[in-house]
């Protein structure tokens, strides 16, 4: 079925018109077939972000958030928006085209069958990638353990309820750990700062948002708010 239609003359779309959309939406996300684009640098860990199991986030099939039941590893968007960041919107063209992931190949908005079929199979997680660096594994192990959405989904339910001042504390805990973990790896152990997004996915203090809940710093800490 075409689902995409021509802007211009209305009509329905049956090849690219090299307009953007798609990669203005945001970046693809990855699979097993793609390990070596990574692995061989020719897309550089530090161009990656983490959805980290259990977090809410868009399905692009769905067209809803829902919580991910393992990683997904994305590119991160241009200028911090949703762009991806291989997308040079002068000429509407992308930068890797011919190293671009499996899903930018698969992709055709006139015809999204064939995306389906693949989006949720094979899809590339952090152990895939990371599991063996000395070290560093057990940081993300311990980091998804203490910061699981499971938990901060329950802490986010107990903050309207008679329980809402130990929620409170917890989560704000959570936070803190999550932003002091960040700044331990960089200062101790050499990370580079751009690879935070992948390594732990991105800031509690940014998804927390997509529960209902801002996060602000205090004086004392981190403390989760409702909006």
């Amino acid at each position: 079925m075409n689902n995409a239609v021509n802007p211009a003359s209305g009509t329905p779309i049956s090849a690219c018109l090299r307009c953007g959309t798609c990669c203005e939406k945001g970046g693809p996300a990855f699979h097993l077939e793609d390990r070596l684009l990574i692995e061989n640098g020719t897309i550089p860990s530090g161009c990656l972000y983490t959805i980290r199991k259990g977090e809410l986030a868009r399905d692009n099939v769905k067209q809803c958030l829902v919580p991910v039941d393992a990683d997904i590893i994305k590119i991160k968007g241009k200028k911090g928006g949703w762009a991806c960041m291989f997308f040079d919107d002068i000429r509407k063209s992308c930068t890797i085209y011919k190293n671009r992931p499996l899903e930018c190949r698969a992709l055709k908005c006139w015809d999204p069958r064939k995306l389906e079929k693949i989006y949720a199979a094979n899809r590339l997680t952090r152990k895939d990638l990371i599991s063996q660096v000395q070290g560093l594994w057990g940081l993300v192990e311990d980091h998804q353990a203490r910061c699981d959405y499971v938990i901060i989904q329950r802490l986010v339910r107990d903050l309207d309820g008679g329980a809402a001042e130990p929620a409170r504390r917890e989560l704000s805990e959570i936070i803190r750990y999550d932003d002091e973990i960040r700044k331990l790896v960089v200062s101790r152990g050499g990370l580079e700062p751009d690879m935070l997004d992948f390594v732990f996915g991105r800031p509690l203090v940014v998804t927390i948002e997509n529960y209902g809940i801002k996060a602000r710093r205090l004086a004392a800490g981190w403390k989760g708010q409702s909006r």
